[in-house]
């Protein structure tokens, strides 16, 4: 089998988490939701609510669907099932988080993946920290890294030699300082491949290099306004090619999107997305995709 090392292919197997697994129940929210660096205190039952309709929007186009299981050992920020593993061809790279609560994530995912006979290509060690958000595909043979807060260069180094089979392009994109090391900046936070050829992009904050590569190899970028990067507009989860997932009243994004013949599919995320920063992609680590 091939896995995933693509952003925007068809997605045929992902792994999610329930927040009835990650965020517990509300009483476990009132205790851990500031030390985790939520915007505000979820609603545990609107969330259940919410990403339930965020899993009937997948049902519709991914066959496959793996949930995580509940772990004592993990926090709340575990319903955010990108940022634990990066998929390649041949199978998963074990990260290990920039943010030290969320580190202990990869352990409790690295089982996981082996009970599921999912293969393991490598590992971070040593110093190295990475978030899977600040790694992109932007085709089948480009990886693209960015070095922020989550990311360091020790991983860039390890991270550059596990993908040596599968890459023929390796980029490493600087981050800006943005708000600061406790905000979680990530590459993904300003770019979301919707085809090979389209892109969601924040410009404010991409480097001049990157978004002229994008467009001199043809990309199309859909601009998200300020107001709507604050809302997750930015955060965009394709499906297939042109056919995507976001957080509902994005109306600017979306309707470039539509206009440039993608079929956008809503959810309402207040609780799950909003106030945690973490959208749609952020909710999903594609395992398979063609």
């Amino acid at each position: 089998m091939t896995f995933c090392s693509s952003m925007y292919s068809s997605l045929q197997r992902v792994i999610v988490k329930n927040p009835t697994e990650a965020f517990r129940n509300q009483h476990h929210l009132a205790d851990q939701w500031q030390t985790f660096n939520y915007l505000e205190e979820p609603n545990f039952e609107e969330a259940v609510r919410e990403f339930a309709a965020f899993i009937a929007i997948l049902e519709q186009h991914v066959p496959h669907i793996d949930y995580l299981p509940a772990s004592t050992e993990v926090g709340m920020d575990s319903l955010y099932a990108h940022d634990p593993v990066k998929f390649t061809p041949a199978g998963a790279i074990i990260l290990k988080s920039g943010k030290k609560l969320r580190q202990p994530e990869a352990a409790v995912y690295k089982e996981f993946l082996m009970e599921k006979e999912i293969p393991i290509v490598g590992e971070l060690t040593g110093d190295a920290v990475s978030d899977g958000g600040d790694i992109i595909w932007l085709d089948d043979r480009t990886i693209v890294v960015g070095r922020g807060y989550r990311t360091n260069d020790e991983a860039i180094r390890q991270l550059k030699e596990m993908t040596a089979p599968f890459v023929d392009e390796f980029i490493v994109v600087q981050l800006p300082h943005d708000q600061g090391e406790a905000e979680c900046l990530h590459l993904m936070s300003f770019i979301s491949m919707v085809d090979r050829d389209l892109a969601v992009v924040h410009s404010r904050l991409m480097p001049v290099f990157f978004r002229q590569l994008l467009i001199e190899r043809g990309v199309q970028l859909v601009e998200v306004p300020e107001d709507e990067y604050h809302t997750l507009g930015c955060n965009v989860l394709a499906l297939a090619p042109r056919i995507c997932v976001m957080v509902d009243g994005n109306a600017s994004t979306k309707q470039q999107l539509v206009d440039a013949g993608a079929t956008v599919y809503e959810y309402k995320g207040e609780e799950i997305s909003i106030k945690g920063t973490g959208g749609p992609t952020c909710l999903t680590s594609p395992v398979v995709r063609n």
